[in-house]
């Protein structure tokens, strides 16, 4: 994650020091008081494209995390200016400007395009455009990202979940920093505009701008050479989806790893569906996924390939987005994820997945299944070469980008 560190100052002892840039007295003050311990500091004067996180540290050195709340070191908090928080204990204290909570991609100028112009908004209501992020533009010329948090959370569904299956064993996952990942699925017109082809199944050409892409496999998407070779690096050909991606805005794109998928789609849940609820029954229908996404008992039945969305794949954004707003993270298409499929690591942070395989791991149900089979927890898996009608991807933006 690119970040601006505009100061750092001791806590209880209020020793401060600058890095980054030189900064100007008024442009920012960090106060820690002894007898109270809070910490809050003031606006910066450097537009409207920063996001202000408070981070602490045991040493100057780091390592630093993000500032949990009164007497706390975990968790995450993004504080406005003017906030205060509190600790009960001495450490490092500083505050960091990312480079905001939404980047958007435009990829109007098409294949035809040397850059696609890459742009960082503080939040969802700088983004241009009076429709806003569930606009058509951000669904066929655009592509627009949100900045998940890093943090730690239970990945697995626990025993009892309707639906488990027994390669979803609950461990703890910790991403210490944060990524940027797709608001929406890779739609068709959004595939066409980097690479110039219409390679899915449901394509009328009325309905097919703002559908899901489908029919892409993992090789289509990173490359059948230097695209394969994941964890040893995340290399992809040049060709592939990502390498023209990659080389038209500088940036490492990709798909998330599996654990990064899930994270970004639980946002802080912990049930089967990221709306906060579980199943309902175990049947082929559940009124909670009808809420959340595309499957078979609200359209994906009785399809036709010139069909329009009220059959098969659904124009993304369809549905209820979860806390962070995502989309379609349950049914619509599966999405594609990094890992090789294995079997889940206990405590882990940061984890790749399987050093090797025959198959790679896609997750989040598609409009072909059952409830059951488009909950938060159930990854699948198959050849990285086979490119199937209800398999799509999501892009990711990896930490340091």
């Amino acid at each position: 994650m690119k970040m601006l560190v505009w100061m750092i100052i001791l806590g209880m002892v209020g020793c401060v020091l600058f890095s980054g840039r030189l900064v100007q007295a008024a442009d920012l003050e960090i106060k820690s008081f002894d007898t109270t311990g809070q910490l809050t500091f003031n606006t910066l004067n450097n537009g409207t494209n920063y996001n202000y996180q408070v981070e602490w540290a045991p040493a100057v050195a780091g390592p630093w995390s993000p500032f949990g709340g009164v007497g706390t070191a975990q968790g995450n908090i993004v504080a406005d200016p003017g906030n205060i928080v509190t600790s009960t204990v001495p450490m490092w204290y500083r505050v960091v400007a990312t480079l905001g909570d939404y980047l958007v991609v435009d990829l109007s100028g098409g294949t035809n395009a040397t850059e696609y112009p890459v742009t960082y908004y503080r939040s969802l209501a700088d983004l241009p455009g009076e429709a806003g992020v569930n606009s058509d533009a951000y669904k066929t010329t655009n592509m627009v990202f949100r900045r998940i948090p890093a943090g730690t959370f239970t990945m697995g569904s626990p025993v009892g979940e309707l639906g488990r299956i027994e390669d979803e064993t609950q461990h703890l996952v910790t991403l210490t920093q944060p990524f940027y990942i797709g608001v929406f699925e890779v739609t068709q017109k959004q595939w066409e505009r980097v690479m110039g082809t219409w390679p899915s199944y449901f394509n009328n050409a009325s309905y097919r701008d703002t559908r899901p892409v489908e029919q892409v496999s993992y090789d289509m998407i990173r490359g059948s050479r230097a695209g394969t070779n994941w964890p040893a690096n995340s290399n992809v050909d040049a060709a592939s989806f990502m390498g023209k991606l990659r080389a038209r805005t500088g940036k490492a794109f990709d798909l998330p790893t599996e654990s990064q998928w899930e994270y970004a789609g639980r946002a802080g849940t912990t049930t089967a569906y990221n709306s906060g609820y579980n199943l309902t029954r175990f049947t082929s229908d559940d009124a909670r996924m009808s809420e959340v996404g595309r499957y078979s008992s609200n359209g994906g039945s009785g399809y036709t390939q010139g069909g329009d969305t009220s059959v098969a794949t659904a124009k993304v954004g369809s549905y209820l987005a979860n806390a962070w707003g995502l989309y379609d993270i349950h049914g619509n298409v599966y999405e594609w994820c990094l890992d090789w499929y294995g079997a889940y690591p206990g405590t882990v942070s940061d984890p790749k997945g399987a050093t090797n395989g025959s198959d790679r791991v896609f997750c989040g149900g598609s409009w072909v299944n059952q409830a059951y089979s488009c909950r938060v927890a159930n990854h699948a898996n198959d050849l990285p070469s086979l490119p199937g009608v209800y398999l799509g991807f999501r892009v990711a933006l990896p930490p340091g980008q």
